[in-house]
Protein backbone atom coordinates (compact mmCIF):
# COMPACT_ATOMS: atom_id res chain seq x y z
CA UNK A 1 0.00 0.00 0.00
CA UNK A 2 1.52 3.47 -0.82
CA UNK A 3 2.04 5.68 1.94
CA UNK A 4 0.82 9.17 1.16
CA UNK A 5 3.06 11.85 2.69
CA UNK A 6 1.94 15.19 4.63
CA UNK A 7 2.52 17.17 1.51
CA UNK A 8 -0.01 15.52 -0.30
CA UNK A 9 -2.63 15.33 2.68
CA UNK A 10 -2.25 18.90 3.04
CA UNK A 11 -3.14 19.71 -0.54
CA UNK A 12 -5.97 17.63 -0.78
CA UNK A 13 -7.67 19.77 2.50
CA UNK A 14 -10.69 21.73 1.49
CA UNK A 15 -9.89 25.39 2.76
CA UNK A 16 -13.13 27.15 5.07
CA UNK A 17 -14.76 29.33 2.61
CA UNK A 18 -14.14 33.24 2.28
CA UNK A 19 -17.86 33.78 3.57
CA UNK A 20 -16.90 31.75 6.68
CA UNK A 21 -13.64 33.44 7.11
CA UNK A 22 -15.54 36.70 7.17
CA UNK A 23 -17.63 35.63 9.60
CA UNK A 24 -15.15 34.56 11.63
CA UNK A 25 -17.06 31.08 11.99
CA UNK A 26 -15.50 29.07 14.82
CA UNK A 27 -15.43 26.41 12.26
CA UNK A 28 -12.46 28.34 10.15
CA UNK A 29 -10.33 28.13 13.96
CA UNK A 30 -11.19 24.69 14.39
CA UNK A 31 -10.29 23.59 10.21
CA UNK A 32 -6.41 25.64 10.92
CA UNK A 33 -6.16 24.04 14.71
CA UNK A 34 -6.60 20.48 13.98
CA UNK A 35 -4.60 20.59 10.89
CA UNK A 36 -1.70 22.64 12.26
CA UNK A 37 0.52 19.92 13.00
CA UNK A 38 -0.16 18.65 9.42
CA UNK A 39 0.60 21.81 7.81
CA UNK A 40 3.76 22.49 9.74
CA UNK A 41 4.95 18.93 8.59
CA UNK A 42 3.87 19.71 5.05
CA UNK A 43 5.68 22.76 4.69
CA UNK A 44 9.01 21.18 6.12
CA UNK A 45 8.25 17.81 3.50
CA UNK A 46 7.79 21.18 0.50
CA UNK A 47 11.06 22.80 1.39
CA UNK A 48 12.81 19.46 1.29
CA UNK A 49 11.13 18.33 -1.90
CA UNK A 50 12.56 21.60 -3.15
CA UNK A 51 15.97 22.14 -1.82
CA UNK A 52 17.32 22.19 -4.99
CA UNK A 53 15.55 25.01 -6.40
CA UNK A 54 14.71 27.49 -3.38
CA UNK A 55 16.76 29.93 -2.37
CA UNK A 56 18.70 29.98 1.13
CA UNK A 57 17.02 32.96 3.14
CA UNK A 58 19.41 34.74 5.38
CA UNK A 59 20.60 38.16 6.37
CA UNK A 60 22.40 39.15 2.91
CA UNK A 61 18.45 39.32 1.44
CA UNK A 62 19.09 42.81 3.60
CA UNK A 63 20.14 46.14 2.97
CA UNK A 64 24.34 45.59 3.60
CA UNK A 65 24.66 49.24 5.12
CA UNK A 66 22.49 48.02 7.65
CA UNK A 67 24.06 44.42 7.77
CA UNK A 68 27.12 46.06 8.57
CA UNK A 69 25.94 48.59 11.31
CA UNK A 70 23.70 46.28 13.13
CA UNK A 71 26.42 43.32 13.32
CA UNK A 72 29.32 46.23 14.60
CA UNK A 73 26.55 46.72 17.47
CA UNK A 74 26.18 43.41 18.01
CA UNK A 75 29.47 43.23 18.59
CA UNK A 76 29.52 45.99 20.63
CA UNK A 77 26.72 47.94 21.48
CA UNK A 78 28.33 51.44 21.93
CA UNK A 79 28.17 51.39 18.08
CA UNK A 80 24.59 51.66 17.95
CA UNK A 81 24.35 55.24 17.07
CA UNK A 82 25.56 54.08 13.12
CA UNK A 83 22.40 51.58 12.85
CA UNK A 84 20.35 55.03 14.29
CA UNK A 85 22.33 56.81 11.49
CA UNK A 86 20.60 55.01 8.79
CA UNK A 87 17.25 55.68 10.00
CA UNK A 88 15.22 58.91 8.71
CA UNK A 89 13.09 60.34 11.14
CA UNK A 90 9.67 61.39 9.43
CA UNK A 91 7.70 62.27 12.62
CA UNK A 92 8.07 61.77 15.96
CA UNK A 93 7.85 57.90 16.62
CA UNK A 94 7.95 57.20 12.77
CA UNK A 95 11.10 56.53 11.09
CA UNK A 96 11.92 55.02 7.71
CA UNK A 97 15.35 53.83 6.10
CA UNK A 98 16.55 51.37 2.91
CA UNK A 99 15.92 47.36 4.43
CA UNK A 100 16.50 44.80 2.00
CA UNK A 101 18.77 44.44 -0.73
CA UNK A 102 17.81 45.64 -3.74
CA UNK A 103 19.64 43.18 -5.58
CA UNK A 104 18.59 40.37 -3.96
CA UNK A 105 14.71 41.48 -3.46
CA UNK A 106 14.33 39.39 -6.65
CA UNK A 107 15.13 36.36 -5.01
CA UNK A 108 13.32 36.83 -2.01
CA UNK A 109 9.77 37.40 -4.34
CA UNK A 110 10.52 34.21 -6.01
CA UNK A 111 10.70 32.60 -3.05
CA UNK A 112 7.46 33.83 -2.07
CA UNK A 113 5.97 33.03 -5.28
CA UNK A 114 6.96 29.63 -4.58
CA UNK A 115 5.43 29.64 -1.53
CA UNK A 116 2.18 31.11 -3.50
CA UNK A 117 2.59 27.95 -5.36
CA UNK A 118 2.69 25.54 -2.99
CA UNK A 119 -0.51 24.50 -2.80
CA UNK A 120 -0.33 24.17 0.86
CA UNK A 121 -3.39 25.75 2.34
CA UNK A 122 -2.08 28.94 4.18
CA UNK A 123 -4.15 31.72 6.23
CA UNK A 124 -5.00 35.41 5.29
CA UNK A 125 -4.15 37.79 7.60
CA UNK A 126 -7.81 39.63 9.26
CA UNK A 127 -7.34 42.27 11.59
CA UNK A 128 -9.43 44.89 10.24
CA UNK A 129 -10.23 43.81 7.42
CA UNK A 130 -9.45 40.45 5.39
CA UNK A 131 -6.16 40.74 2.61
CA UNK A 132 -6.89 37.98 0.26
CA UNK A 133 -3.79 37.38 -0.69
CA UNK A 134 -1.50 38.09 2.61
CA UNK A 135 -0.08 35.36 4.60
CA UNK A 136 0.81 35.09 8.52
CA UNK A 137 4.32 34.42 9.39
CA UNK A 138 4.42 34.44 12.81
CA UNK A 139 4.23 30.59 14.89
CA UNK A 140 1.41 31.88 16.92
CA UNK A 141 -0.85 32.21 14.02
CA UNK A 142 -2.87 29.81 12.72
CA UNK A 143 -2.36 28.57 9.11
CA UNK A 144 1.62 30.50 8.82
CA UNK A 145 4.20 30.09 6.76
CA UNK A 146 6.13 27.27 8.74
CA UNK A 147 8.75 26.27 6.01
CA UNK A 148 11.71 26.30 8.34
CA UNK A 149 14.33 28.28 6.52
CA UNK A 150 11.32 31.05 6.40
CA UNK A 151 10.88 30.57 10.25
CA UNK A 152 14.68 31.22 11.29
CA UNK A 153 15.25 33.68 8.45
CA UNK A 154 12.24 35.65 10.66
CA UNK A 155 13.38 34.49 13.98
CA UNK A 156 16.44 36.47 12.84
CA UNK A 157 15.15 39.54 11.43
CA UNK A 158 12.98 39.92 14.60
CA UNK A 159 15.43 39.08 17.57
CA UNK A 160 18.83 40.81 15.83
CA UNK A 161 16.94 43.28 13.34
CA UNK A 162 13.97 44.92 14.84
CA UNK A 163 14.14 44.19 17.97
CA UNK A 164 17.10 46.32 19.21
CA UNK A 165 16.31 48.85 16.19
CA UNK A 166 12.86 49.45 17.61
CA UNK A 167 14.33 49.69 21.15
CA UNK A 168 16.88 52.09 20.11
CA UNK A 169 14.59 54.38 18.12
CA UNK A 170 11.16 54.41 20.20
CA UNK A 171 12.32 53.07 23.26
CA UNK A 172 10.21 49.58 23.57
CA UNK A 173 12.79 47.56 25.73
CA UNK A 174 10.66 45.61 28.30
CA UNK A 175 7.21 45.51 25.89
CA UNK A 176 8.95 43.78 22.71
CA UNK A 177 9.19 39.88 24.24
CA UNK A 178 6.16 38.58 21.75
CA UNK A 179 6.30 38.63 18.10
CA UNK A 180 3.83 38.85 14.99
CA UNK A 181 3.79 38.98 11.44
CA UNK A 182 2.03 39.09 8.13
CA UNK A 183 2.38 40.13 4.70
CA UNK A 184 -0.19 41.80 2.99
CA UNK A 185 -1.00 42.97 -0.90
CA UNK A 186 -2.99 46.05 -2.56
CA UNK A 187 -4.10 46.03 -5.59
CA UNK A 188 -7.01 48.91 -7.46
CA UNK A 189 -9.33 45.64 -7.42
CA UNK A 190 -9.52 44.24 -3.88
CA UNK A 191 -7.91 44.64 -0.80
CA UNK A 192 -7.42 48.58 -1.96
CA UNK A 193 -7.06 50.45 0.86
CA UNK A 194 -6.93 50.64 4.92
CA UNK A 195 -8.96 52.59 7.29
CA UNK A 196 -7.40 54.80 9.70
CA UNK A 197 -6.28 52.41 13.00
CA UNK A 198 -3.50 51.89 15.51
CA UNK A 199 -1.68 48.73 15.87
CA UNK A 200 -1.85 46.67 19.00
CA UNK A 201 1.64 47.00 19.28
CA UNK A 202 4.64 48.94 20.83
CA UNK A 203 6.46 49.11 17.83
CA UNK A 204 5.70 48.01 13.93
CA UNK A 205 7.88 47.15 11.03
CA UNK A 206 6.51 47.92 7.77
CA UNK A 207 8.44 46.44 4.63
CA UNK A 208 7.81 46.91 1.36
CA UNK A 209 8.93 44.19 -1.00
CA UNK A 210 8.22 46.14 -4.68
CA UNK A 211 10.62 45.25 -7.21
CA UNK A 212 12.16 48.99 -8.33
CA UNK A 213 10.06 48.25 -11.40
CA UNK A 214 6.66 47.31 -9.94
CA UNK A 215 5.54 50.70 -9.81
CA UNK A 216 2.01 51.87 -8.25
CA UNK A 217 0.38 55.11 -7.64
CA UNK A 218 -1.65 55.99 -4.55
CA UNK A 219 -1.96 53.28 -1.41
CA UNK A 220 0.06 56.60 0.12
CA UNK A 221 0.28 56.08 3.95
CA UNK A 222 -0.67 58.59 6.27
CA UNK A 223 0.43 59.21 9.79
CA UNK A 224 -1.32 61.80 12.70
CA UNK A 225 0.68 63.10 14.95
CA UNK A 226 -1.17 63.81 18.04
CA UNK A 227 0.92 66.26 19.54
CA UNK A 228 0.41 68.76 16.87
CA UNK A 229 -2.70 68.01 14.95
CA UNK A 230 -0.56 67.43 11.98
CA UNK A 231 -0.88 64.43 9.28
CA UNK A 232 2.48 63.41 7.78
CA UNK A 233 2.34 61.21 3.88
CA UNK A 234 4.62 58.79 3.19
CA UNK A 235 4.47 56.33 0.17
CA UNK A 236 7.28 53.23 0.35
CA UNK A 237 9.80 52.67 -2.11
CA UNK A 238 10.87 49.37 -2.75
CA UNK A 239 12.86 47.57 -0.70
CA UNK A 240 11.94 50.58 2.21
CA UNK A 241 10.72 50.54 5.61
CA UNK A 242 8.96 52.29 8.09
CA UNK A 243 9.07 51.61 12.16
CA UNK A 244 6.40 53.13 13.83
CA UNK A 245 5.35 53.18 17.41
CA UNK A 246 1.93 51.55 16.84
CA UNK A 247 0.03 53.84 19.38
CA UNK A 248 0.82 56.68 16.35
CA UNK A 249 -3.11 56.40 13.78
CA UNK A 250 -1.80 55.80 10.52
CA UNK A 251 -4.00 55.08 7.20
CA UNK A 252 -3.73 53.39 3.75
CA UNK A 253 -4.85 55.41 1.20
CA UNK A 254 -6.48 53.45 -1.99
CA UNK A 255 -4.29 52.25 -4.67
CA UNK A 256 -5.08 53.06 -7.87
CA UNK A 257 -2.74 51.29 -10.16
CA UNK A 258 -0.31 48.43 -9.99
CA UNK A 259 0.61 46.18 -6.58
CA UNK A 260 1.89 47.07 -3.60
CA UNK A 261 3.33 44.29 -1.23
CA UNK A 262 4.61 44.56 1.91
CA UNK A 263 5.69 42.48 4.92
CA UNK A 264 4.38 43.58 8.51
CA UNK A 265 5.69 42.68 12.02
CA UNK A 266 5.20 44.11 15.25
CA UNK A 267 6.81 43.22 18.65
CA UNK A 268 5.04 44.02 22.27
CA UNK A 269 5.08 42.78 25.45
CA UNK A 270 3.64 39.97 27.64
CA UNK A 271 0.07 39.41 28.26
CA UNK A 272 -0.07 42.44 25.34
CA UNK A 273 1.49 44.79 27.32
CA UNK A 274 3.12 48.58 25.15
CA UNK A 275 3.95 51.60 26.15
CA UNK A 276 1.58 53.71 28.08
CA UNK A 277 -0.66 56.07 25.56
CA UNK A 278 -0.75 52.61 23.28
CA UNK A 279 -4.15 52.01 21.61
CA UNK A 280 -5.64 49.85 19.26
CA UNK A 281 -8.37 49.00 17.13
CA UNK A 282 -8.42 45.60 16.56
CA UNK A 283 -12.03 45.68 18.71
CA UNK A 284 -11.96 42.64 20.92
CA UNK A 285 -11.37 42.36 24.80
CA UNK A 286 -8.77 39.35 24.43
CA UNK A 287 -6.48 41.50 21.77
CA UNK A 288 -6.64 45.02 23.90
CA UNK A 289 -3.27 45.94 24.11
CA UNK A 290 -2.41 46.69 28.06
CA UNK A 291 -0.51 49.97 28.43
CA UNK A 292 2.53 50.58 30.88
CA UNK A 293 5.45 52.99 31.48
CA UNK A 294 8.39 53.29 29.20
CA UNK A 295 11.31 51.90 30.97
CA UNK A 296 13.83 54.56 31.33
CA UNK A 297 17.40 54.10 32.20
CA UNK A 298 18.36 51.21 29.78
CA UNK A 299 21.89 50.78 28.41
CA UNK A 300 23.37 50.04 25.21
CA UNK A 301 23.59 46.30 26.15
CA UNK A 302 20.66 46.12 27.06
CA UNK A 303 19.02 46.79 23.79
CA UNK A 304 21.33 44.40 21.90
CA UNK A 305 19.92 41.77 23.57
CA UNK A 306 17.61 38.82 23.20
CA UNK A 307 14.75 38.20 25.54
CA UNK A 308 15.38 34.91 27.51
CA UNK A 309 11.23 33.87 28.38
CA UNK A 310 8.95 31.91 26.31
CA UNK A 311 6.78 32.91 23.77
CA UNK A 312 3.00 33.01 24.42
CA UNK A 313 0.88 31.30 21.60
CA UNK A 314 -1.76 34.48 22.09
CA UNK A 315 -2.41 35.83 18.19
CA UNK A 316 -3.58 39.42 18.06
CA UNK A 317 -5.68 37.90 15.21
Amino acid sequence: MTRINNLTKARALTLPSRKAALQRDPSVSHFWKSNQKLLEEAWAEWEMENKENLINLDETFLDPRLIRAVNQAWDNPEKENAVADLWEEIMPGVYSAQFFNLDRLAEFRNYLEAVANSNIPRRAPYGIQLNRYGIMLDPRSEGHLAAPNFQAFYNDLMDRYMRPIARLLLGTYGYDTQTFGFSIQYNPDKDKDLQPHTDASAATLNININLPDEKFTGSQVDFFDKATGKIVQTVFEPGSAIIHSGSIPHVTHSITSGQRSNLVVWLYGDQMQVPRGGTNSYGTVESSATTVDIKENITARQRWSVPNGAKDTFAPF
